[in-house]
């Protein structure tokens, strides 16, 4: 029997896909509606509309079981709770970039994840090099853009 893989999440994240998924399915009756409106027209071979809802029906029905799968798999993770001097998933952690500018990222899951915000996937190329590492540890990581050297400087639980 397959091992089902526990997905590392914060409880926002646990929170913003429920949210999705509740949208999701109050959306579903009115797909349905929609439909059964564009049955009615007649000829369904060349009903743009009822193709279109027949889409997006599949769009929220592969939705809905990719976000019900994540939750089932979820394993919520408070930083508050965690502690220690090496860098787990949840952490905040200060960076020295080549120039010894700061720059500060939250080890967040994969559904989480927005680069904008500083918040890295722990399967990112970053976050697996930083995962384990301690303050002043050098971090090597290739990305798409080439080579990029980082010093930790500070690691929080925030």
């Amino acid at each position: 029997m397959a091992t089902v893989e526990k997905m590392p999440m914060l409880a926002e994240g646990y929170e913003t896909l429920s949210v999705e998924l509740k949208r999701l399915k109050a959306e579903r009756p009115l797909i349905v509606d929609a439909i059964e409106e564009a049955r009615a027209h007649g000829d369904l071979s060349e009903n743009a509309e009822y193709h279109a809802a027949k889409e997006r029906q599949g769009q929220i029905e592969a939705s809905l079981s990719d976000i019900e799968d994540k939750l089932s798999r979820a394993q919520i993770i408070d930083p508050k709770e965690l502690s220690g001097d090496k860098i787990v998933f949840g952490a905040t952690v200060t960076l020295l970039d080549d120039n010894a500018k700061p720059v500060k990222y939250q080890i967040v899951g994969q559904t989480e994840a927005n680069a904008k915000t500083g918040r890295i996937s722990y399967n990112s190329p970053l976050g697996r090099a930083l995962i384990g590492r301690k303050v002043d540890e050098e971090v090597e990581v290739t990305v798409p853009s080439g080579d990029r050297y980082y010093v930790v400087s500070k690691i929080e639980f925030i």
